[in-house]
């Protein structure tokens, strides 16, 4: 077979120059729009960075004062100025007691001066046999006074404990005084008693004392009336 070559005139091939460099900026525009958007998103970034406003700095916080050394706080303040207190409102009871005391010692020498006063009292040892419940004491045939025990007074006895049972005034010269006991006695029976003495009030103070002791001998109580000279 003969072959024949293919040439393409030149005046073709010039023609043609314009339409293959039309096409070939058609293909490379669409080159250009396929290309991924990221490449050209490091100069935006750059701008968006620079167009930012910049940060300001952290505030510096400054810590508040240290309290000087030895300095208390509010708090063990405020115990001290109450301990503080406290030892006050105790020291002002303690003065009232025993401006109270004086008051009442200077009531008594005003009221029972020395030279005409007298006192008795009252102890008792006993347990077994009586039990006290009143007492009426009688000066030169004269009731003074007519008294009534509560069950805590009597425990107070029992334990050792004096009552100052009367006071009062007497002049100077012979006196009698007579003392009633009333209570239970053996087998909780009623029980009443008496005695007496005879004494001489001088110029001083003048003391008697009530005594109720258990008399084992005979199984019953005694009573007593001394004389402190």
């Amino acid at each position: 077979m003969l072959h024949i070559p293919f040439v393409i005139p030149a005046a073709t091939r010039v023609r043609r120059a314009p339409r293959l460099c039309a096409r070939a900026g058609f293909v490379l525009g669409l080159a250009l729009a396929a290309t991924p958007l990221a490449l050209a998103a490091p100069p935006a970034a750059q701008s968006a960075a620079a167009a930012a406003p910049t940060a300001s700095p952290p505030a510096t916080v400054t810590p508040p004062p240290a309290a000087p050394v030895g300095a208390a706080s509010p708090e063990a303040a405020g115990e001290v100025d109450t301990r503080g207190l406290d030892t006050e409102v105790q020291g002002l009871k303690k003065d009232a007691v025993d401006l109270n005391k004086d008051l009442f010692i200077l009531e008594e020498e005003l009221l029972f001066p020395a030279n005409t006063q007298v006192a008795v009292f009252l102890s008792m040892d006993v347990g077994d046999f009586f039990a006290l419940d009143a007492v009426q004491l009688r000066i030169d045939d004269k009731e003074v006074i007519n008294y009534l025990y509560t069950p805590r007074e009597v425990q107070a006895l029992l334990k050792g404990g004096v009552q100052r049972l009367y006071v009062g005034n007497l002049k100077v010269g012979r006196h009698e005084l007579v003392a009633y006991f009333n209570g239970q006695g053996p087998n909780q029976r009623p029980y009443k008693r008496g005695a007496s003495i005879r004494f001489e009030k001088g110029v001083g103070a003048k003391y008697l004392e009530l005594k109720i002791n258990d008399r084992q001998q005979k199984l019953q109580p005694e009573f007593m009336i001394k004389d402190w000279e």
